[in-house]
């Protein structure tokens, strides 16, 4: 049987279509990655505005409270049909540190993190220390199984701050002498809103979020107990910065040990060499 031009024209057409819309429908049926379908509907972090508090209440060791530096993001991930396991949560690196608690002409007490004061690493985890690599695991991450019935919607939220104790006498000696005279703290971070595949440990960067805390107390350990200590400049915190670009994440912000286990306290006495007075806890 003959066909005529017009008759072969529509049926190549036919086929044309026909393996046009299989292609389409192959598209429109496959899924969106998780990368894809993530989005940040909003970002906040800062830095209370109230001053550091000092207590003065015991006769061995002074205290003093930060202000908090807060961080939250609300979070959507469309319905998926991926068989996928995501966590969703805020990790934190410590890349600078300057601790030091001065004892006027006997020397200085630092604590210290090795490897990042000698530039060894870049940054260092500030994990809780349990569930690496996350700063916590209640209001700090979120967990998401694939597939999902509907759109999940979530807010994650850390906050941080500094509470230590500092030895009225020389940590080195066994008297408790007043002979603390000042304390210099100086650190920053680097903290990141992330998304880790359980399965495969594929890392999605969602938002980068700098901060930094300066501290400096004057004390006149000639003054009775509660007298002593005064809050010098800054008394109030820069705000934390909130990257329009995301930065990577150095691999040891991601592993142990973490910054409160690699910390050290050394003596620094003004003649002799330093001492070790608490080491590592790895």
């Amino acid at each position: 049987m003959c066909t005529s031009p017009r008759d072969a024209c529509v049926y190549l057409w036919n086929i044309f279509i026909f393996y046009a819309m299989g292609c389409i429908q192959s598209i429109r049926c496959k899924p969106k990655s998780f990368r894809d379908t993530i989005i940040i509907l909003d970002v906040n972090s800062s830095i209370d505005s109230n001053r550091t508090s000092i207590d003065e209440s015991s006769n061995v060791v002074l205290r003093y409270r930060t202000p908090h530096f807060r961080a939250s993001a609300r979070v959507l991930v469309p319905r998926t049909a991926l068989k996928e396991t995501w966590t969703v949560g805020w990790i934190q690196a410590c890349n600078h540190m300057e601790f030091h608690n001065m004892y006027g002409s006997y020397g200085v007490s630092s604590w210290e993190l090795p490897d990042l004061r000698e530039g060894k690493i870049q940054a260092i985890s500030d994990s809780d220390g349990v569930n690496y690599p996350w700063y916590g695991n209640t209001t700090e991450t979120c967990t998401i199984v694939g597939p999902t019935r509907r759109d999940t919607k979530f807010t994650v939220s850390m906050n941080d701050n500094f509470y230590p104790s500092v030895t009225w006498g020389v940590p080195v000696s066994d008297s408790n002498l007043p002979l603390l005279t000042g304390i210099r703290r100086d650190q920053s971070f680097t903290t990141w809103l992330v998304a880790i595949n359980q399965a495969s440990g594929e890392t999605l960067v969602l938002q980068t979020i700098r901060w930094r805390m300066k501290l400096c107390i004057h004390i006149d350990p000639e003054k009775p107990l509660g007298e002593r200590a005064s809050l010098a400049e800054p008394t109030t915190q820069e705000q934390p910065q909130i990257l329009s670009k995301n930065e990577p994440i150095p691999a040891n912000a991601l592993v142990k040990p973490n910054a409160n286990d690699a910390q050290v306290l050394m003596w620094r006495p003004q003649n002799g060499d330093p001492i070790l007075v608490i080491p590592p806890k790895y």
